[in-house]
């Protein structure tokens, strides 16, 4: 199947190493698109909850066909968020196309883009990191429960729900959380002059004009959402912003083969012991 051609792609809190992951979804849309860019808008792999007795493979097919994107000379940014925030301290680390970096302001076709993950505007991130990781453990498992839940439904020939997003809705603290993100992260890039300002973090996938608050300016907000709940990501193509919203029904097939050729590319073009000697001495 032909893939499809995207000047842009962002993807964020993928959450890689937690069993809320669709490590299988997300990699079946990324084999389907050839991007000319990609952007890691934060939380990948999950280190908050990583554990060495749950990497399915699924999650390491996700590492090698972003691996695979480098190794073709595609741009590929990887902007860290809190749940990957050991990485920042490795910021500005590049090698080839593979950009390591906490932010990136972007010319895209003359509007400047700011390109953050958003967990700067938490403030459960700022002053009870405690709290977000206990919280991050809770939403885990309760996306875990959830699956079970889903998994009975269909089998019953009912509709699936999602627990998080009924509790969302039910509360308004949540729902003015999301209000106020979007808003800060507006009137911030109105006040710095960019066009585009892109986030993720609070899995809510949006491309809304926003104004600013107190100034005249208006500013293109767009967060990419995430791949544990809605699997969304931004797509920019013919100077035009969409949201891609995964559905099963569109990708029915999926190429084994192609997966042994992927191994084989990487195995042939990228010594992984050469790449991780390379990181140790640019990060030293």
């Amino acid at each position: 199947m032909a893939k499809r051609e995207v000047d842009i792609v962002v993807i964020s809190d993928v959450h890689l190493g937690t069993y809320g992951c669709h490590a299988k979804e997300l990699l079946k849309y990324l084999k389907s698109i050839k991007p000319k860019m990609l952007i890691l808008n934060g939380d990948i792999i999950d280190i908050w909850q990583f554990s060495k007795s749950y990497w399915p493979e699924a999650h390491m097919k996700v590492v090698r066909r972003i691996l695979k994107f480098v190794t073709e000379g595609i741009p590929v940014y990887y902007l860290t968020g809190n749940h990957d925030e050991m990485l920042r301290k490795f910021a500005d680390f590049n090698l080839g196309s593979f950009k390591l970096q906490n932010k990136v302001v972007l010319n895209i076709d003359g509007k400047k883009a700011w390109i953050f993950h958003g967990d700067v505007f938490d403030v459960t991130m700022q002053h009870s990191k405690w709290l977000a990781k206990l919280g991050a453990v809770g939403y885990d498992t309760l996306i875990l429960i959830n699956s079970f839940t889903n998994w009975l439904l269909t089998a019953f020939g009912r509709e699936k729900m999602s627990f998080s997003q009924k509790i969302k809705a039910k509360f308004k603290d949540a729902v003015k959380f999301i209000n106020q993100f979007e808003q800060t992260a507006a009137d911030l890039a109105v006040e710095k002059g960019y066009q585009y300002v892109i986030c993720g973090h609070i899995h809510h996938a949006e491309i809304r004009e926003m104004q600013a608050t107190d100034s005249p300016g208006n500013v293109l907000y767009l967060n990419s959402g995430d791949w544990v709940e809605s699997l969304t990501a931004l797509e920019y193509n013919n100077r035009d912003w969409t949201i891609f919203k995964y559905d099963p029904a569109n990708f029915k097939s999926d190429n084994d083969e192609e997966d042994k050729t992927d191994t084989e590319d990487l195995d042939a073009k990228l010594d992984v012991r050469n790449l991780l000697e390379r990181f140790r001495q640019e990060t030293h």
